[in-house]
């Protein structure tokens, strides 16, 4: 993990990312092209206790504090990428664009636009 940092996020913020990895665990387990370490997509899934779909209403607006690096953030920022364009010929290409866009925002923050250069140099 590179760079980690403490970041709170509620349940629904880490079931939208956990939705995001299981996207990318389906694309990886399907026979899709070695993009992703499928081993760390779900230690990542792990690490940010993403609640179930069938999740209370509490369990969805408890906070947690999780820990993730730059490297993560950039795992879960192409797995948000691969998702967009899969879903460029969808409906709701929009409402994904939107999302892509605020989680890019909320994720991003937490790390220099030096950190992030040195990250796209490495």
């Amino acid at each position: 993990m590179q760079s980690p940092r403490q970041i709170e996020l509620d349940g629904e913020a880490r079931l939208a990312l956990g939705q995001i990895l299981a996207i990318m665990t389906d694309h990886a387990m399907s026979g899709g092209a070695a993009r992703w370490d499928l081993e760390r997509v779900l230690e990542l899934e792990h690490r940010l206790d993403v609640p179930s779909e069938v999740a209370t209403d509490a369990e969805l607006a408890s906070v947690r504090t999780v820990t993730i690096g730059i490297d993560d953030a950039a795992l879960l920022l192409d797995g948000m990428a691969f998702t967009e364009v899969a879903s460029a010929e969808l409906p709701w290409v929009e409402m994904v664009r939107w999302t892509s866009d605020f989680i890019t925002a909320e994720l991003r923050q937490h790390w220099t636009d030096d950190e992030w250069r040195a990250l796209a140099g490495s």
